[in-house]
């Protein structure tokens, strides 16, 4: 009897460690099935004046082109605002980046006059609508404004391609409805402003249309939160003059109608700028040569930004 009691008190402690561990066994995967919280979505942008193929510009668009792959596929992109590439230029590109879809056609409509192209990786994303307009008082009418170098806008509405990982569950049901708070979307604007030393008034009117613009897409539906907006292009004017003000405004504006840059420079005039949910984690103007040689007359801008998840 002496020896029964210990015994049994030693029993009693394993089956209480065996318990404990069962426990903090369960607890353990427990915690990791639960679903993780959505992370966000990286972004990588570019904008790229590409230098029209103009016969006099040195070097030529033959000798550029390939130059401008190499440097594509080097950043490698998520989205490509294009300004100023003919359709001979644009269709080079397409052929030659096929991760890509491209969209846009010339200012004048179909393949005439330069186009304000938007490339988008066909793996990433998903096209869900598409438009251009004018900058001019019939924004409608496509090669309206000035005969020469009209300017106009290209636009898309994208949403990220959902692939659960692994084991996961798709985050939408088979029954779509009441699940738009997992409709991943955002904007993407591209464009080119006027230039020349009588372009102040027009640049001053193409950023009020183009904010107008901007901000009647705002919302989708009384249910749906704002979604990412993205600005791209060349506009031929700097951080601080009016047409700036107009879409950005100064360090003392409050109106959330504006939107913001990713990284002010004062000497740029090639911007990336932003509306919505949008963390900036990285800004460079690409310095991308071969022996001196640049592929354009522009560098490109190039971010990263995140869309932090729902």
């Amino acid at each position: 009897m002496s020896l029964l009691k210990p015994i049994l008190h030693i029993i009693r402690i394993i089956c209480l460690l065996a318990v404990f561990h069962l426990t903090l066994g369960y607890l353990t995967v427990a915690q990791s099935t639960a679903p993780a919280k959505p992370e966000g979505s990286l972004l990588k942008l570019m904008t790229y004046n590409l230098k029209f193929a103009s016969p006099t510009f040195q070097p030529s668009w033959a000798e550029r082109r390939d130059m401008q792959i190499d440097l594509i596929h080097k950043y490698a992109p998520d989205i490509i605002g294009t300004q100023e590439g003919l359709k001979e230029q644009i269709d080079y590109l397409a052929d030659h980046l096929p991760e890509y879809v491209v969209i846009g056609e010339g200012r004048k409509g179909g393949d005439d006059d330069e186009h304000m192209a938007i490339f988008f990786r066909r793996d990433k994303f998903r096209l869900r609508e598409m438009q251009s307009f004018q900058l001019s008082e019939t924004p409608e009418i496509i090669g309206s404004g000035p005969e020469v170098n009209p300017r106009m806008v290209t636009w898309v509405r994208l949403a990220f391609i959902n692939r659960p990982n692994e084991g996961e569950k798709s985050p939408n049901a088979q029954d779509y409805r009441g699940h738009w708070e997992n409709n991943r979307e955002f904007y993407v604007f591209n464009t080119h402003f006027f230039n020349g030393p009588d372009a102040s008034l027009a640049k001053l009117n193409a950023s009020k249309l183009i904010l107008k613009r901007i901000n009647a897409l705002n919302r989708f539906g009384e249910w749906r939160a704002e979604r990412p907006l993205f600005l791209l292009g060349d506009f031929n004017c700097r951080p601080g003059t009016p047409p700036y003000r107009i879409l950005v405004g100064d360090k003392n504006s409050t109106d959330t109608e504006l939107l913001k840059n990713t990284f002010e420079d004062l000497n740029k005039i090639d911007w990336i700028l932003y509306k919505g949910a949008v963390k900036v984690l990285k800004y460079e103007e690409v310095t991308y040569n071969v022996n001196g040689v640049y592929p354009s007359d522009h560098k490109p801008i190039y971010v990263e930004v995140e869309i932090p998840g729902k």
